[in-house]
Order: C-alpha cells, then structure tokens, then sequence
C-alpha cells in the first residue's frame, strides 16, 4: 500500500478532503518498527508523529518509586506521537513497538509549516490531535489510579 492509499483509509484522517490528503502526503513516508524497537524515549526531541498501519506500540512513562510503566497499548487506526506540535517539542512518554509496526510516518516541522499556511488545515488536525491528548491522558490517570490504588 502508499502512503496515499494508507493515508485515506485511516481513522485519524477519515473526512479530511482529498487535496488535504495529497498535501499531508508529501510529508509522508511507510515505515516499519521491528518488535521490541525503542520508538523515541520521554523527554527527547519530538519532530514527528506516526498513523499506526498494522502491529502495536507501547507508551509507556517514568513514574517515581516504580519505574517505566506501560501507560498505553495503541494499535491499528492508532495515532503516535502529538509532544511535535506543541512546544517545548519533547516527548511526554516513551514508545516501544511490541510486534512488527507499520507506519505512516509524518515529518512534524513540514506539517508544522503546512498547517500555518492553512488555517482550516491546522484547525482540524488540531482538533484531531486535541482529541488524542485527552484521550491519552486519560489514559495515563486510570493507569496511575490503578498503580497507587489503596489496599
């Protein structure tokens, strides 16, 4: 499959039109994470973010007195990564793929660029994204209730 063809079928994208599409797949590239391969680590340089095809990633974030704690499992019509688009542009988790992953991986400073010239653009995949932090932080607080919950 292309990434234009990936690109039209995934969840996240579903009702963008067709040149918001062709435009998005400029910045667009396939990609494969083997299992058990360190995605990007909380804390460093967030510059892009990935449509999960096919397979699964784990996020995960360090949580003191335990340890790293898998926060997450995503998977297929999965979004990974939104830390690109909003400053400080850090990670706010880590990512592991658990199996074979394949990607659509976006280059986070193009899109960056693509939405400022495009209000409607940014306005949508901002809200699509806004979508994505509330669920993952929501996400990460039944993960915490559960981690620390009283005996």
């Amino acid at each position: 499959m292309t990434a234009m063809s990936d690109l039209s079928s995934h969840t996240f994208l579903v009702g963008l039109t067709q040149d918001a599409l062709a435009r998005l797949s400029t910045c667009a590239s396939v990609n494969e994470f083997q299992a058990g391969t360190r995605v990007f680590s909380e804390g460093g340089r967030a510059d892009r973010f990935w449509l999960i095809i096919d397979g699964h990633v784990t996020l995960d974030a360090y949580v003191p007195g335990r340890g790293t704690v898998v926060i997450e499992t995503l998977g297929a019509g999965m979004v990974l990564g939104w830390s690109w688009m909003f400053p400080p542009y850090v990670w706010h988790f880590g990512a592991t793929s658990a199996q074979l992953t394949r990607t659509v991986e976006f280059d986070g400073t193009a899109v960056g660029a693509m939405c400022e010239q495009d209000s409607a653009l940014g306005y949508e995949l901002t809200r699509r994204f806004m979508q994505v932090v509330i669920d993952r932080l929501q996400a990460t607080r039944i993960r915490l209730l559960d981690l620390y919950r009283l005996p």
